[in-house]
Formats: structure tokens, C-alpha cells, sequence
């Protein structure tokens, strides 16, 4: 798939195997972590053209734009690479639920016990 990416970012950015790299989304205001996504450089170019989160689906091999089907918009505020450059952190202004099970957040349900 060829992508309309800068050029110089697209070089920059280290991908897996399968041509992605993760996408943290983090609510802008509250430093909550959302969600992670996948992101190929397209995904990416169109996130930072938009002003909408866009991931690459890796169960249904397409584009997603969050908040499409359910009304759940990521508004993005910030993008930033990682160190690596192997990872997206995006800030985002969440309206609605960021996950696909309904709850604000991907990472409220299941918290693991942590020894001290």
C-alpha cells in the first residue's frame, strides 16, 4: 500500500513485520491511557491530516476511523514519536467509550494483583 506519509517521518518510523507499529491513544487533559491501536504509515499520515484516530484493523485487514460506526471520536490534540521511533503516542480529546466493550478506558477491567 503506498502512503502519502512525509517522506523523512516515513524513514524514520520502525515497523514490524507486518508494517505496523502500536498506537497508544492517552486522553490529552488527564494523562489517562486509553487504548492501543496499530498503525501502518497511512494510518498514521491519515491521523495527522484528520484530526481523527485512524488504525489499521489487523482482524479485518482495513482502515478504521475511531468513533465511525459507534460515535466514539478520538479528536486528536498531539502525536508524538517514542525514543525508537517504534511507537505513537496519541493525545487525544475522547468523547464516549474508547473501548470496543463500552467502557471508557482498555486497561479498567482486568487489573492485576502486583506483589511489594
Amino acid at each position: 500500500m503506498t502512503s502519502n506519509l512525509d517522506p523523512a517521518l516515513a524513514a524514520r518510523l520502525k515497523r514490524g513485520p507486518d508494517g505496523l507499529f502500536p498506537a497508544v491513544a492517552q486522553q490529552y487533559d488527564t494523562g489517562e491511557v486509553l487504548m492501543l491501536g496499530w498503525m501502518d504509515d497511512e494510518a498514521l499520515h491519515r491521523t495527522l491530516t484528520t484530526g481523527r484516530c485512524t488504525y489499521w484493523s489487523r482482524s479485518r485487514q482495513e482502515y478504521w476511523v475511531k468513533g465511525d460506526t459507534s460515535g466514539h471520536v478520538q479528536h486528536v490534540r498531539s502525536v508524538a514519536l517514542d525514543c525508537d521511533a517504534d511507537t505513537v503516542l496519541v493525545k487525544v480529546d475522547q468523547v464516549g467509550a474508547a473501548c470496543h466493550t463500552g467502557t471508557r478506558t482498555c486497561f479498567d477491567t482486568d487489573v492485576l494483583p502486583v506483589s511489594e
